[in-house]
């Protein structure tokens, strides 16, 4: 009951409020902030770790967006989809940033497909989500995580 409750308030209540399009507009200006912030901070063990924890969970959600396009859901963690933390800080920044442009195309083609931006697609914590609430999810997690990076 609390993560239904939750899962309203910060994810599919805030969703509503913007296109798919616009998610996109949204996930590119907190994609390039947070790319700046990273070319201020310095290599560590810690930060490779989060960072690289931030991709992997952006891919995956990229996986669960592609179901708006056709493709089938997999049931499967995030951990496929992680880089390797033995890659070094640059390495992880570009693909950040790499990432983050793919997951904005995805924004852009859903709208482009007039795909149903409350279709739901299930989260492994929070259940059945919007759409269009995968797209705030990963706006929020990476905002949320990057804060831990220093």
């Amino acid at each position: 009951m609390l993560t239904k409750i939750i899962t309203s308030l910060f994810l599919e209540r805030p969703a509503k409020k913007l296109t798919m399009s616009a998610w996109g507009e949204k996930l590119t200006a907190s994609g390039e902030a947070i790319g700046q912030k990273l070319d201020k901070i310095p290599d560590s063990q810690s930060n490779r770790q989060m960072l690289s924890h931030i991709i992997g969970i952006e891919q995956w959600g990229q996986s669960r967006l592609r179901v708006g396009l056709g493709e089938p859901f997999k049931e499967e963690e995030y951990d496929g989809y992680r880089p390797s933390q033995n890659r070094s800080w640059e390495q992880l920044k570009t693909e950040f940033r790499i990432v983050r442009r793919k997951t904005v195309a995805l924004a852009e083609e859903l709208d482009n497909k007039q795909a149903d931006q409350f279709m739901t697609v299930k989260h492994n914590q929070f259940g059945e989500i919007s759409l269009g609430a995968w797209l705030r999810y990963l706006d929020f997690h990476t905002s949320r995580e990057s804060k831990r990076i220093k």
